[in-house]
This record gives structure tokens, C-alpha cells and sequence, in this order.
């Protein structure tokens, strides 16, 4: 099975702020506000969701195939992921464009001013999935990144009769209800957040129970409360959270579980182990500050697995 993961690739810029930001700003003077402020540390980190998801597949052993615009500032993010083995043909350098970044200023109280550049994610709607030369075997992940790419995937699969795992995201806010119901329509996983589902269902006027059967597989997650899996004709599924050796930055987290999901989806193992195998890759990214800093082998996995759940000898088979 191939898995194409599409979405978004970018630079988080994490600066830190050594004082705190109301002792600089002016309230009588805000109508006409120019501030700056001089930041003690920064740091350059990989991100974007496209990336999170493709850097745990590969780091379980998956090959993922990696479709994104980025920019021409992306030559070093490139070498990583495919040192990591993600395949990045599929992702479209633009020219006289910067990779879509973040800008992240937080001060002594956490405190945060942040600014967002979009740069070459605003061209993914040229993006294709035609030259992967999908099957009904393969996979693809549509995940947040410009709307009209995320159309563009969605009917691509449906023409192709591929199936697609549909994940709106950060971009449910500004999706249209016609465009999230499109999604859901074919979808062979739906998955989203506690409170993505609460503005789905906001947004389309159906409830958040309608939307738990809307397909085969539906995945609500619920931050440190685990998830549920909510399988049509089944009952449903918890999967509980992995224990975490120190919560450094949640960041990302939810793209590792997706990511650790698809992987053990990907090897036809059961549901409940697919969770967990999520519920752990996520936790290897609340213990770092960054997305995708940590590493381990598909060993290292199977070992931590075992010591987690205590049932290692079930996973042993998905990772040969």
C-alpha cells in the first residue's frame, strides 16, 4: 500500500521574549502601535502538518510519498525528511516564494504575538495526485493546507476511486459546509479534535453524533483523554494516551497520532492497536519543543510499546 500524505510544509521561528509584553505597550497608544521587541533566543524548526504525519510514518518504517508546495528556502528541510525516508518527489518547489512559515514570540507570562506567511502553501492548488498513479490499494491523507488544494485532492480521489483519509484541521474555520461535507462524503477515516467536531457540526447543522457515523471510521481526539474510534455497525473504541516522561510542548502531537494511526491502518492491524501505536508516536513529540526533533527506531518503538502497554508480541508482526 502507498500512502500519500498531502498538506501543509513550514518553518516554526520560536522566539523567546525576556520580559513581558504589557510593560511595553501603551493602551491610550495602541491606534498607532510600533513596538519592537528584542528576543534572547531563537529557534528554526521543521513543521508544517504534512511533514509531522510523513516524518512519523517514515520513522516507523513507511515509505510516505509527500505531495506540498514549498519554497526555495526548503533545500535543508528536504535533506531531512529524506534521510528519514519520506519520498519528496511529489513536493513542488516555488519559485520566488519562502516555504510558509510562522513567527512565534512568547514572553515571561506566555504571552504569545504570532504572524503566519503563507508563501508557497498558497499555490497547492496547482498540486496533482494524478502522476502517483493511485489504486483502490493505496491511501491518500488529505490534511490542512490551502482549501483549494484540499478540494482538489478530494475530488481527484473520488474520480481515481481512491481512498482518502479526511483530516480538515486547523482549516475547519474556513472551510465552506459544502466543502466539509464533500470531505466527509467518501471519506474512509474522518478524524478531527474534541472541538473540531463541535465546529463541524456548527457548521454543516448536523450533529456531532450524526457526524460520528458518517464513516466507516471516525476518530475523535481528546487531548489527555485519549480517543474514541467510532466504527459504523461496532461498538465504540477508547484508545487511552500513552504516559509521557516529561510534557515539554504538545505541539504536533496530534499529527504523530494520525501519523502512528495510518501506519498500523496501513498493515491491517486491528483498531485497537492502531490507536495505540498513535497514542505512543505521539508521545515521543510532547517530551521534545519541536515537531519532529525526536527519533527513534522501529525498535526503539516496539521496546517502549511493550513497556506502555505491555503487549509487544502483538505489535511484532506489523513492523517487519
Amino acid at each position: 500500500m502507498q500512502i500519500a500524505v498531502t498538506g501543509s510544509l513550514a518553518y516554526d521561528y520560536i522566539m523567546n521574549f525576556p520580559g513581558l509584553f504589557k510593560d511595553h505597550i501603551l493602551p491610550e497608544k495602541v491606534h498607532m502601535l510600533t513596538v519592537s521587541f528584542l528576543v534572547d533566543s531563537m529557534k528554526k524548526l521543521r513543521g508544517g502538518t504534512a511533514g509531522n504525519i510523513a516524518y512519523t510514518l517514515a520513522l516507523l518504517g513507511a515509505k510516505p510519498k509527500l505531495v506540498a508546495t514549498v519554497g526555495t528556502d526548503f533545500g535543508d528541510y528536504r535533506a531531512q525528511l529524506e534521510k528519514a525516508g519520506v519520498d519528496t518527489q511529489g513536493v513542488v518547489e516555488v519559485a520566488n516564494e519562502f516555504t510558509a512559515s510562522c513567527f512565534i514570540n512568547t514572553d515571561k507570562a506566555n504571552n504569545q504575538l504570532v504572524a503566519f506567511y503563507a508563501g508557497a502553501m498558497s499555490h497547492a492548488n496547482l498540486l496533482s495526485l494524478e502522476s502517483l498513479k493511485l489504486t483502490h490499494e493505496d491511501l491518500v491523507l488529505i490534511s490542512p493546507t490551502d482549501v483549494a488544494s484540499m478540494l482538489r485532492c478530494l475530488d481527484e480521489c473520488k474520480r481515481l476511486a481512491v481512498p482518502y483519509v479526511f483530516d480538515p484541521g486547523k482549516q475547519t474555520p474556513r472551510m465552506e459546509p459544502s466543502d466539509i461535507l464533500a470531505g466527509i462524503e467518501k471519506a474512509a477515516v474522518l478524524i478531527g479534535n474534541d472541538y473540531e467536531f463541535a465546529m463541524m457540526a456548527q457548521k454543516t447543522g448536523r450533529t456531532e453524533a450524526e457526524l460520528t457515523r458518517s464513516a466507516p471510521l471516525v476518530v475523535v481526539t481528546r487531548g489527555d483523554q485519549g480517543s474514541t474510534f467510532y466504527v459504523q455497525g461496532s461498538a465504540e473504541i477508547f484508545i487511552p494516551i500513552a504516559p509521557v516522561k516529561d510534557v515539554v510542548d504538545p505541539t504536533g502531537a496530534g499529527d504523530a497520532f494520525l501519523g502512528g494511526l495510518l501506519y498500523a491502518m496501513s498493515k491491517k492491524a486491528p483498531l485497537p492497536l492502531a490507536g495505540r501505536v498513535g497514542a505512543l508516536a505521539a508521545s515521543y513529540v510532547i517530551e521534545q519543543k519541536g515537531c519532529q526533533e525526536h527519533h527513534y527506531t522501529p525498535q526503539d518503538f516496539q521496546a517502549r510499546y511493550e513497556t506502555v502497554f505491555g503487549d509487544s508480541a502483538s505489535l511484532a508482526p506489523y513492523f517487519r
